[in-house]
């Protein structure tokens, strides 16, 4: 669950368009993004069973960089060609090629291509707490969750709320989003610490 919280974005677009325009928009005009963000996780019955802070950074793409500061102890990286989950707690890394990883998930609507309608199926999902919501649901079948909404106010996206197979639901709300910063390629190079345990596709 925690890779599907690749989507971090906020951009400014005009109060008249609808959520998927603004969409659009940012798939076209965000090459690139830094900002931070706070997450929530709630069970089916509602129960809030985890919060966390941290950071991210993305470049288009298939270039990215996600940071749990508190308190999960992880780093998520996207290289371009493979994504490398790394837990330090667990001293383990798992690393998957991008083309499957982002084939279908929530991190192709972050730092993916244009062609994200052919991943994802997009609608407008109105009004509610104040945002324009947009609803995306993953083609593939084996995606790791069952739709993601993305909630737009003034200032852009504010919000993301992305629902798993088993109902539990996970709130991110970002700030201080900084659209087309100037980003270090080396951002998202990873090398797994020696020692570490590396699980996956290399």
């Amino acid at each position: 669950m925690r890779f599907a919280l690749f989507l971090l974005i906020i951009f400014s677009v005009t109060a008249e368009a609808t959520a998927i325009d603004r969409f659009k928009t940012f798939v076209r005009t965000t090459q690139s993004a830094r900002a931070s963000f706070e997450q929530k996780v709630h069970d089916r019955g509602g129960k809030l069973v985890q919060e966390s802070k941290g950071s991210f950074v993305f470049l288009r793409p298939g270039r990215f960089r996600w940071v749990y500061a508190k308190p999960v102890d992880q780093l998520i990286v996207g290289d371009g060609e493979r994504v490398w989950i790394y837990d330090r707690d667990l001293n383990q890394v798992t690393v998957r090629r991008v083309s499957r990883a982002l084939g279908s998930t929530p991190a192709a609507l972050l730092a993916g291509a244009s062609d994200i309608e052919k991943a994802f199926e997009l609608a407008d999902a109105g009004g509610r707490d104040g945002l324009e919501w947009l609803e995306a649901k993953p083609r593939e079948r084996e995606a790791g969750f069952e739709r993601i909404r993305m909630g737009f106010g003034v200032a852009g996206v504010e919000a993301m709320e992305l629902t798993d197979h088993f109902g539990q639901t996970t709130m991110l709300r970002f700030s201080g989003l900084v659209r087309n910063p100037k980003v270090d390629p080396a951002e998202f190079r990873f090398e797994p610490p020696t020692g570490t345990d590396v699980l996956g596709e290399k």
